[in-house]
C-alpha cells in the first residue's frame, strides 16, 4: 500500500488525532496518547532552519521510535526553498506524512512569516505547498486557521481548494483566526464550508474537548476527523473516551483513581527514562495536574510532586496517594 493510499485509509475510520503541540508532543506523550486510543500523533514543531543546522533538539523532534509509525512531522519555516529541503530530511525518518504549520499564530513564528504569518499572502503559500509536496514522496497536509482575522479577510475556504489543488493530501482547519490565538469560540462551520468544495480529507482543530464534541464536530461539519490539542495535555483519555462513542456509540466511565495514578507514574519514569533526572521529571509536571484532578487532596499532591526533583521521590508520593485513596 501507498503511503497516500494509507492515509486516505486512515482518514476513513473517522480519526481522532492528537495536535502538535511544542514541548509536549514528544514521543513518550505520543505513546501514550495512541494507547489510549489516538489514531494519529503529530510530532512537536519542527523549525526548518534549526533542521538543516543540524540542531540536536530538531534532529530529537524528527526521530522515531519503532512504535511511532503512525506519527507525523510537522515543519515550519517562512522559505518555501527550505522548507523543501526540510521535508526531503524529514522524509528520511519515513514519518506517516509531512504537515506544514500554516497556523501558528505565536507572534516571534507569524510575526516572522512562518505558521499562520503565511496567511497574509495566500498565492504564496500555495505554492509554497506545491513545491513541498512536490519535493518528497510522502503525503505532505496543511495545518492552518480560518484568517488572519477580522471576519471579513477569511480565505480558508477558496485557500482549501487552492491548497488541494497545490497537491496537499489532506487540511486541518483550527476554526479561529490567527489574531484570536486560543481566545474566544472556534466557528466549526468554516471547515464545514471548506470541506464542501475540496475531495480531500478535511479535519476540524479548535475547541475539542470532549468525545460529545468530537462526534458533533463531525456531525456539524462533514469532516473526516478531529485534532486535540490543549484538552489532552490533562487529559488524554479523551481519545479513549472519543473512540468509544465514535465507533460503538458508548460512553465509557471517567479514569478510576488508579488508572490516574498510574498514568502518573508511567509518564514520570519514561521521561525519565529518555531525558534522565531531573529534567525528566521538571518535563511532566505540566500534565500532573490535569492526571490528577478529581482526587482528594490533589491541590496538595500537586504541590508535593512540584518540589519533588526526583523520580524514586516522586513514585513514593505517589504510592503514599494510592495507599490513602485505597483505605
Amino acid at each position: 500500500m501507498s503511503p497516500h493510499d494509507r492515509l486516505r485509509l486512515l482518514y476513513t475510520q473517522k480519526p481522532v488525532v492528537l495536535a502538535p503541540m511544542e514541548d509536549v508532543t514528544d514521543v513518550v506523550f505520543r505513546r501514550a496518547c495512541r494507547k489510549l486510543g489516538a489514531t494519529i500523533a503529530m510530532t512537536e514543531f519542527v523549525n526548518v532552519e534549526g533542521l538543516l543546522r543540524g540542531c540536536r533538539n530538531a534532529a530529537r523532534k524528527i526521530r522515531l521510535a519503532p512504535d511511532d509509525a503512525l506519527t507525523a512531522i510537522q515543519i515550519y519555516g517562512s522559505n518555501p526553498e527550505r522548507l523543501a529541503e526540510a521535508a526531503r530530511l524529514a522524509e528520511e525518518a519515513q514519518p506517516l506524512f509531512i504537515d506544514i504549520n500554516c497556523g501558528c499564530w505565536v507572534p516571534k513564528i507569524a510575526g516572522r512569516g512562518a505558521g499562520a504569518g503565511w496567511l497574509r499572502d495566500p498565492a504564496a503559500m500555495v505554492a509554497m505547498a506545491r513545491l513541498v509536496a512536490g519535493s518528497v514522496s510522502l503525503p505532505v497536509t496543511v495545518k492552518t486557521r480560518i484568517g488572519l482575522g477580522p471576519e471579513s479577510h477569511m480565505p480558508v475556504v477558496d485557500l482549501a481548494r487552492r491548497l488541494e489543488d497545490a497537491g496537499a493530501a489532506a487540511i486541518t482547519i483550527h476554526c479561529r483566526t490567527a489574531q484570536m490565538g486560543h481566545s474566544g469560540e472556534a466557528d466549526w462551520s468554516w471547515a464545514a464550508r471548506a470541506r464542501e468544495v475540496v475531495r480531500i480529507p478535511v479535519l476540524v482543530n479548535g475547541d475539542v474537548r470532549s468525545a460529545g464534541d468530537a462526534k458533533r464536530a463531525m456531525e456539524e461539519t462533514g469532516c473526516e476527523g478531529v485534532m486535540v490539542g490543549r484538552r489532552a495535555i490533562e487529559h488524554p483519555w479523551v481519545f479513549r473516551e472519543a473512540r468509544a462513542l465514535l465507533d460503538r456509540a458508548q460512553y465509557v466511565p471517567a479514569p478510576t483513581v488508579e488508572e490516574r495514578l498510574a498514568l502518573c507514574r508511567e509518564h514520570l519514569a519514561a521521561n525519565v527514562a529518555q531525558r534522565g533526572e531531573p529534567h525528566g521529571v521538571h518535563c511532566t509536571r505540566r500534565h500532573l495536574a490535569g492526571y490528577l484532578k478529581g482526587l482528594h487532596g490533589a491541590a496538595a499532591l500537586r504541590q508535593e510532586l512540584n518540589a519533588c526533583d526526583s523520580l524514586e521521590g516522586c513514585l513514593e508520593i505517589l504510592d503514599g496517594a494510592r495507599e490513602r485513596a485505597a483505605a
